[in-house]
């Protein structure tokens, strides 16, 4: 899959050199939680939502319910033009069909544009209260005056998704959220989803409560993979109401895989895809010198990203995916199914 496409560095390996992001993209970073190679959920919360309610989630879409449903999802466009021309050219040309979209950051006006001139796209939004690389940063859409709570001492959001947490006014979070959406709408955007940057508004009850809110106000539906809530923070559970739609599982690659690895990690993926509806998140983008000099080559960082493009971009994978009988949805057709 070595191949050079748009101008971009094919390359194979990722330096682990001096760290320049803060904060991995785990969707949860809570306190004692082991994370593996990969973010693995299983049905449970979402088959005890389908036990006495009527269909699973993959026969309310239309499928039979043994159907392997699949989103590949790829996150944090707007953060830089390399990621915006990567993740366009993946969505045009392979099989990665949905992203979202992070409100805050610098090349939010391009990927708005884009979205506007390609309404077909699904792309929704993912709600930011962090910026994690050392020496590329942005702030909240609100004036600092408004949510002082969200900012560090630089006068920038936090780093980290425990920081955020552990610093923010709930209800300047829930603020900044609406005020994402809105500038996006406003922007011509019509999200299909939203989801968490970092996972940071599954830090604590009072943030996800918000997240779920915003969802819900907007007739949104909210990215939940079942089992991740389950298994790392059960006393969000309770917060989940049966309206509420919640995927199956949710996988995303994880520091320790190896370039040399990298492609047999999806491939592993797709061989042993479970029925049900699966989000794979990637992180799309070529290994040039904007993207070295946002994020350099550490983890979710330049080299990465043009991994997960190679993986992506390459006409094997699609061919895999038929093999498996693997079917393809995006979250406009789960948002078909939200009462607005």
């Amino acid at each position: 899959m070595d191949r050079d496409r748009g101008g971009a560095s094919t390359c194979r390996s990722l330096y682990l050199g001096m760290a320049t992001t803060l904060e991995s993209h785990q969707l949860f970073r809570l306190s004692g939680l082991a994370t593996g190679l990969v973010v693995a959920m299983s049905t449970s919360l979402a088959a005890a939502q389908d036990a006495g309610t009527g269909p699973s989630l993959a026969e309310r879409l239309g499928y039979d319910a043994d159907a392997k449903l699949l989103i590949i999802h790829a996150d944090d466009l707007g953060m830089t033009h390399s990621v915006n021309r990567g993740t366009l050219y993946a969505m045009r040309t392979g099989p990665v069909n949905s992203g979202s979209i992070m409100v805050p950051t610098p090349w939010f006006p391009e990927i708005a544009a884009a979205a506007r001139e390609n309404p077909d796209l699904d792309l929704g939004l993912h709600l930011t209260l962090t910026a994690e690389w050392q020496h590329y940063r942005w702030g909240p859409v609100l004036p600092a005056s408004q949510v002082p709570t969200l900012l560090d001492s630089t006068g920038f959001l936090y780093a980290t998704a425990a920081d955020a947490a552990g610093n923010m006014d709930p209800r300047e979070a829930e603020a900044e959220l609406r005020a994402q959406v809105e500038r996006a709408v406003a922007f011509g955007i019509r999200p299909t989803h939203f989801d968490s940057h970092m996972g940071t508004l599954f830090n604590t009850p009072e943030l996800f409560e918000a997240y779920l809110k915003v969802g819900r106000d907007h007739g949104i539906p909210v990215m939940l993979p079942a089992n991740q809530l389950q298994e790392q923070a059960p006393h969000l559970m309770a917060l989940v109401q049966p309206e509420d739609i919640v995927i199956d599982r949710l996988h995303s690659i994880s520091p320790g895989v190896s370039a040399d690895e990298w492609e047999a990690f999806y491939v592993g993926l797709i061989e042993n895809l479970e029925p049900g509806v699966t989000q794979i998140i990637i992180h799309v983008a070529y290994d040039d010198a904007e993207m070295q000099a946002a994020a350099g080559h550490v983890d979710w960082g330049a080299g990465w990203r043009q991994l997960d493009f190679d993986v992506f971009t390459d006409p094997a994978f699609e061919r895999l995916l038929e093999a498996h009988e693997v079917h393809l949805i995006t979250w406009r057709e789960i948002g078909a199914l939200v009462k607005k």
